[in-house]
C-alpha cells in the first residue's frame, strides 16, 4: 500500500508544480498560460493540451490573498504607527494603496497555484490520465 501512494506522489512532485502555478503556467508543461484575461481559467494548456476546465479553485485564492496581505501589512503598519506615528490620512492612504496593489499582484499567483496543487495531487477531475 505504502508504495503505492510512494509511486502516486512522486508521479506529480507538489513543489515543482507550485512553483509554476506562481508564474501562472501549466502545472504540467511549465509552457502554456493558466490564466486569461485576469483570473478566467483557460480551458486547455496551449502548449501540453492538459484540460484545465477541470479547475475549481473557488474562494482559496481569495482567502490566501487576504491571509498573507494581512499577515504582511499588520505588523508594518504596527511597527509604523508607533514608531513614526504619521498622520491618519497619511496611514490610511498609504497602507490601504499597499494593500490594494498587493492583493492584486498575489491573486492571480494564487489561483495558479491552487490550480497546481489540484492538479499535483490529482483532485477535481484531475485523475492519472492527465
Amino acid at each position: 500500500m505504502s508504495d503505492i501512494v510512494a509511486t502516486d506522489a512522486a508521479d506529480r512532485p507538489l513543489k515543482p508544480a507550485l512553483f509554476k502555478g506562481w508564474r501562472c503556467r501549466c502545472p504540467r508543461c511549465g509552457e502554456g498560460r493558466t490564466l486569461h484575461s485576469y483570473l478566467k481559467v483557460n480551458d486547455t494548456c496551449s502548449n501540453c493540451g492538459l484540460d484545465l476546465s477541470k479547475a475549481r479553485a473557488d474562494d482559496g485564492p481569495a482567502y490566501l490573498t487576504i491571509l498573507i496581505v494581512g499577515h504582511l501589512m499588520a505588523p508594518i503598519m504596527h511597527v509604523v504607527y508607533f514608531e513614526w506615528q504619521p498622520n491618519p490620512w497619511v496611514t490610511f492612504s498609504v497602507f490601504s494603496l499597499g494593500c490594494i496593489v498587493s492583493s492584486l499582484l498575489l491573486l492571480p499567483r494564487m489561483k495558479g497555484m491552487v490550480i497546481a496543487y489540484q492538479w499535483a495531487r490529482k483532485m477535481h477531475g484531475f485523475d492519472k490520465d492527465d
